[in-house]
């Protein structure tokens, strides 16, 4: 599916006419998408910031569309302007790059924020791979480039962590 798919569902809804007819300065600033590959936790949620009162609502697409408020951000988001992607396409970029950097692992899940930072779309996204390992990547969304990729394990992670604990105790 593509982006303006959710936005078109989103943008037909009562629940979010609603909001926007109550909060006409609101932007879209942010999306989020979780992406199952064992199981059907897919989601989509669609963030929008109220300039006029400082606030963030996001939508949440499963099954009935539902405002929640958010907390806990930081600053004045960007405002994500006419961009559209394709989560398959995204999946296919990851897959490559996984290959290409010889990542033997199958994907899991993969959890997707779309932000908007110094008037560039960047799509963050963190996969969860077989044999308890993460990916970290960033794509450029202007033309799907990789801009960041990071493959750790799960023993990396508890080394940082043991390592952070030794140097607090010592």
């Amino acid at each position: 599916m593509n982006l303006q798919f959710y936005l078109e569902k989103l943008s037909s809804s009562e629940v979010f006419r609603e909001f926007i007819k109550e909060n006409p300065d609101a932007f879209f600033c942010s999306g989020f998408f979780s992406i199952d590959k064992q199981g059907s936790d897919n989601q989509q949620h669609f963030d929008f910031y109220v300039p006029r009162t400082n606030e963030m609502f996001s939508f949440k697409l499963e099954d009935e569309i539902e405002k929640l408020p958010m907390e806990n951000f930081q600053g004045v988001p960007e405002k994500i302007l006419d961009v559209d992607f394709d989560l398959g396409e995204v999946e296919r970029v990851i897959s490559n790059e996984m290959e290409k950097k010889d990542v033997k692992s199958k994907i899991r899940k993969i959890f997707l924020s779309l932000q908007r930072n110094k008037d560039k779309h960047f799509i963050i996204g963190t996969v969860f791979i077989s044999a308890m390992g993460l990916i970290r990547i960033d794509i450029d969304v202007s033309n799907m480039n990789i801009v960041f990729f990071e493959k750790k394990s799960f023993m990396d992670m508890v080394r940082i962590v043991k390592k952070k604990d030794d140097k607090e105790n010592n």
